[in-house]
């Protein structure tokens, strides 16, 4: 939690910092910036990223989302952050959280109590996730083809996107026989476009190496596939989100940058995490959660957050419980702000 300028900053002789930018908070796209900050300020010192990851299970989507827990969204993650990182070469090291699912008693997340579910890789070492095959197309020298979503059969779109990573040059993928394409990729990251129509044998072929998943048309999600979140006050899905407007499923950077959401998030905040104290000499109370101060970065990582996941997590980190009928009342509320334009 040091911030840029601290001046224990210059006692170690190297630092390294977690960073979760696209998991709890924040963009992906922030963590390669925040890093050629530091370095612009500390040019002398070695910095790296001790931690970052996120969770999945067995859950899919073709609309991954930060906090869905889908192994669609984890690999979209790790293509983002391995871009980033190991692009840096300044930096002098960077530390995946975590090669396996792992033991966690008290944790209670993504649908499975008791572990910690960032592992590349599952709790019975059985499953290599997508994620995985991510890091192995940059950092292995074996020649391989893996195709991605393997799990993930059943899907409602006309069209679907195709993930494919490699290590070798050039990828073609063959529908049910029938070349969809050839294409190349330096980030190791092959996507393809293939129309979901009935049953489709899917192979992708690199070099002498190929490996083969099926996909299905169906004409509604399969809810097999989604989380729903046992003891939850509210699932996202149950959420009213009018098109056009804010809901509790909006980020909350989108939420602040209108006039009238930013009033009713800073005034809630403010109460959640004032306490109502009173700061010294008449300055303005300082904000804290689990002894941390709420400063400018930690709420531009907070921008990240849907509304929902936000009041969800700080209620288990400060112990303040939200009803059904409060954060219905609160979605009422958003429902008559516009949403801002999408740039």
């Amino acid at each position: 939690m040091c911030k840029m300028d601290d001046p224990y900053l210059q006692i170690p002789d190297v630092v390294s910092y977690n960073h979760y930018f696209g998991w709890y908070g924040g963009e992906t796209s922030m963590n390669g910036p925040w890093f050629d900050k530091f370095h612009k300020m500390h040019p002398s010192i070695p910095i790296g990223c001790s931690e970052y990851g996120c969770e999945a299970l067995d859950w899919h989507t073709s609309d991954p989302k930060q906090g869905d827990y889908t192994e669609e969204y984890q690999a979209y993650y790790h293509e983002e952050l391995i871009k980033q990182l190991f692009t840096r070469k300044y930096m002098w090291a960077t530390h995946v959280w975590n090669m396996f699912d792992f033991g966690a008693d008290a944790r209670n997340e993504g649908g499975e109590n008791g572990q910690n579910h960032k592992g590349l890789v599952t709790f019975d070492r059985k499953y290599k996730k997508d994620s995985f095959y991510a890091y192995k197309a940059w950092l292995s020298d074996e020649p391989f083809v893996h195709l991605c979503s393997k799990r993930y059969i059943d899907r409602v779109e006309d069209e679907t996107v195709v993930t494919v990573y490699s290590n070798l040059p050039e990828v073609e993928l063959f529908a049910n026989g029938v070349s969809v394409g050839k294409k190349t990729a330096e980030d190791h990251f092959f996507k393809f476009t293939v129309k979901n129509q009935g049953e489709t044998k899917l192979t992708a072929v690199a070099g002498e190496h190929k490996d083969e998943s099926v996909i299905r048309k169906v004409d509604t999600f399969n809810e097999s596939y989604r989380l729903v979140e046992k003891g939850a006050i509210l699932n996202w899905f149950d959420i009213d989100a009018p098109e056009g407007y804010l809901s509790l499923n909006d980020k909350m950077s989108d939420i602040i940058s209108t006039l009238q959401g930013k009033m009713l998030f800073m005034g809630l905040m403010g109460k959640m995490l004032g306490g109502g104290k009173k700061g010294k000499d008449g300055e303005a109370p300082k904000m804290e959660a689990m002894g941390f101060e709420i400063n400018a970065d930690m709420m531009s990582m907070m921008g990240g957050f849907t509304a929902l996941r936000l009041f969800t997590l700080m209620g288990g980190m400060m112990d303040v419980k939200f009803t059904k009928e409060e954060l219905l009342g609160l979605n009422a509320k958003l429902n008559k702000i516009k949403a801002p334009k999408k740039k």
